[in-house]
């Protein structure tokens, strides 16, 4: 069972992306948010950011848990891998991993994207300084992923993505 690592910055495409390519590669979509709230990972609220503040070793260990689980489970038998859908996937240790697409947006876009998300500005910054100086793709570069970048800027090409991954 293959594991593909969504990552990128927020409002960069990866849920949609992420829920796409599982239904074209038959992969169960792992939602990270939905499982941050299933374990409680969140240790505090940042209110200036307006966001959880979560323990990723702890959140590494739960991804773990839940894909060994998934290897495992007769009803995930009819699921060919897993992605998981999250700006955090990628810290995930390689061995876990057998690729991590990077989603990436232009400037310009990805302001509006955000904007559209009611992000306030300090967070729309922030988010603008981590797509400009490729954060997600250097620290996945960092923990030795098999990394694919993806624009999703315009339109994506789900079915080339897909044979790209072996399906």
């Amino acid at each position: 069972m293959k594991v593909i690592a969504v990552s990128g910055t927020p409002g960069t495409g990866k849920t949609i992306l992420s829920k796409k390519l599982a239904k074209k590669l038959n992969y169960y979509y792992l939602d990270v948010n939905k499982l941050i709230s299933k374990y409680k990972l969140s240790e505090s609220y940042d209110k200036k950011r307006k966001t959880k503040i979560v323990n990723v070793k702890k959140l590494n260990k739960s991804l773990i848990n839940e894909i060994k689980t998934m290897k495992n489970n007769v009803l995930t038998k009819k699921f060919k891998g897993i992605i998981i859908d999250s700006h955090l996937s990628h810290y995930l240790p390689r061995k876990y991993v057998d690729f991590c697409i990077v989603t990436k947006c232009g400037i310009k876009e990805l302001n509006k994207r955000l904007k559209k998300k009611k992000f306030d500005k300090r967070k729309i910054n922030e988010n603008l300084q981590a797509e400009i100086f490729d954060v997600c793709y250097n620290e996945a570069l960092g923990r030795k992923h098999e990394i694919i970048v993806v624009n999703t800027t315009k339109s994506i090409n789900i079915s080339t993505l897909a044979k790209k991954l072996g399906g």
